[in-house]
C-alpha cells in the first residue's frame, strides 16, 4: 500500500478529532476526540517509521501508547468525579469548577 493513503487517513482522523474537540460540550466526547487525535499521530509515526526504514517512530509510538493509557485513566477519573459532584458532564460546569464558582 502507498504511504499516501496512510497520510490521508491520518489527516482525516485528526480532522474529525479536532472538529469533535472544538464543537462538543460533553466531556466524554471531548475525551474521545483527544484519543482519536492521538491515535492518528501514532499511525503517522508508524507510517513514517516504515517509509524511512528507521524504527525510532515505532518506538515513540509505543511509548505514546503507554502515556495515552495513563492519560485515559486520569481523564476518566476526572469525569467520574465531576459527574458525582455536579450530576452532569457538561464542559461549562467543568469551567465553573476551575474558576472556583459553585
Amino acid at each position: 500500500m502507498s504511504p499516501n493513503l496512510f497520510f490521508l487517513l491520518c489527516s482525516v482522523l485528526f480532522s474529525i478529532g479536532l472538529v469533535g474537540l472544538v464543537s462538543r460540550r460533553n466531556l466524554f466526547v471531548i475525551y474521545m476526540s483527544i484519543e482519536l487525535m492521538l491515535s492518528s499521530v501514532n499511525l503517522l509515526l508508524a507510517t513514517f517509521s516504515k517509509v524511512l526504514g528507521n524504527p525510532d517512530g515505532s518506538v515513540i509510538a509505543l511509548l505514546m501508547i503507554a502515556v495515552i493509557a495513563s492519560e485515559a485513566a486520569l481523564f476518566l477519573a476526572m469525569i467520574v468525579q465531576i459527574f458525582r459532584t455536579r450530576r452532569t458532564i457538561d464542559s461549562d460546569d467543568f469551567d465553573a469548577l476551575a474558576q472556583g464558582k459553585e
